[in-house]
């Protein structure tokens, strides 16, 4: 079937409207009916093939809302008219350790929403930036928030769950003390669920500006990072810090907040390395820093059905789809509280 999207034909052009195909729905497949998409900082930089092996056309969204529209014939689960969402997953081997422990998002054969090989055309996924999308019904998860939360629900698929997966290994809670680095799209979600999970939360920033809007957000405590009597005001007490910081910077100062045995978790992708860390900072404690990818498909229903009982959204804002190319603008710029999402009925007008 053609279905209206937006994408880019080469790493230096906008994005543009196009049409593409969608495959008919098979045995196990759902057809939604996309409400919203929400616009991730990966999307940006796949898109501008920023990130390695981009094929183009390409078409990105992964935080991606809507209606089933249709379903196959061996879907039980779902019908027409549920409200659904599917996150950065549409495939994977289904057969391997990861696969059988829920953890989809670790498999080998992982295939993602965007950019990913597929036997479908033109030969590789296309994102959410659209109409309409087709998924095998392992990948689609339930969306329990009410209909008028819809759009804020979108970031939930990719920013919710980068958060939310850490947290829960980690096990973040009543009597742990929990640091979210930045207070970005990514950062926002981890206050917010550190926060409803009961932990102590202290969220870190560079700007004294954030402080505010951080403490709203749920957050305990804020420290400004760069002031160095904050920052030793808490050293040594600390059971995990999530940075959600895509850029390259000293994680020296975080390590030196760990209690001993723990966790500074990286899951922000910057474009070159971080400076390394001390190894002496990490002996003397038996510090870990670990890294962390989205979560498997139990994970983000859990985290869904968490949200909607706790009554927990993005912040957004809203956009028409041809304003995508000036949101990438602003997001670079950090000109948005605190994620875009695309108003899917506009793709078409």
């Amino acid at each position: 079937m053609t279905v209206h999207a937006y994408g880019a034909h080469a790493g230096d052009k906008p994005l543009e409207p196009m049409t593409i195909q969608r495959r008919a729905p098979g045995a196990h497949d759902v057809q939604i009916d996309i409400a919203f998409c929400g616009v991730c900082h990966s999307d940006l930089h796949q898109v501008r093939a920023e990130w390695a092996g981009t094929r183009f056309p390409c078409v990105p969204g992964h935080e991606i809302v809507g209606r089933v529209s249709a379903v196959g014939a061996h879907v039980s689960t779902l019908e027409p008219g549920d409200l659904v969402g599917v996150g950065c997953i549409v495939d994977s081997c289904q057969h391997c350790a990861d696969c059988d422990a829920g953890l989809e998002n670790y498999c080998d054969g992982m295939v993602g929403t965007y950019n990913f090989p597929t036997p479908d055309a033109p030969g590789w996924t296309l994102g959410g930036y659209s109409e309409r999308i087709v998924v095998h019904e392992r990948y689609v998860l339930r969306i329990s928030h009410p209909e008028e939360q819809l759009a804020a629900v979108a970031p939930l698929l990719c920013a919710g769950i980068t958060t939310w997966s850490p947290l829960r290994h980690w096990q973040a809670g009543p009597g742990k003390k929990v640091g979210i680095v930045g207070i970005g799209g990514l950062g926002h979600m981890g206050i917010k669920l550190a926060h409803a999970l009961g932990a102590q939360v202290v969220a870190f920033t560079t700007s004294e500006g954030k402080r505010e809007a951080a403490l709203a957000l749920g957050a305990d405590e804020v420290v400004v990072s760069r002031n160095a009597e904050e920052m030793a005001g808490h050293a040594g007490s600390f059971d995990l810090i999530v940075n959600t910081v895509a850029a390259p910077h000293d994680l020296n100062p975080f390590l030196a907040l760990l209690k001993r045995d723990g966790t500074l978790t990286l899951v922000g992708a910057p474009a070159s390395p971080h400076t390394p860390p001390e190894v002496f900072k990490l002996i003397f404690k038996r510090r870990s820093i670990a890294g962390s990818m989205i979560g498997g498909i139990p994970e983000t229903q859990e985290m869904l059905d968490f949200c909607a009982e706790h009554g927990i959204v993005a912040d957004i804002e809203l956009i028409r789809a041809e304003q995508v190319n000036d949101a990438f603008e602003r997001m670079l710029k950090g000109e948005v509280k605190y994620r875009f999402v695309i108003d899917s009925a506009t793709l078409s007008a």
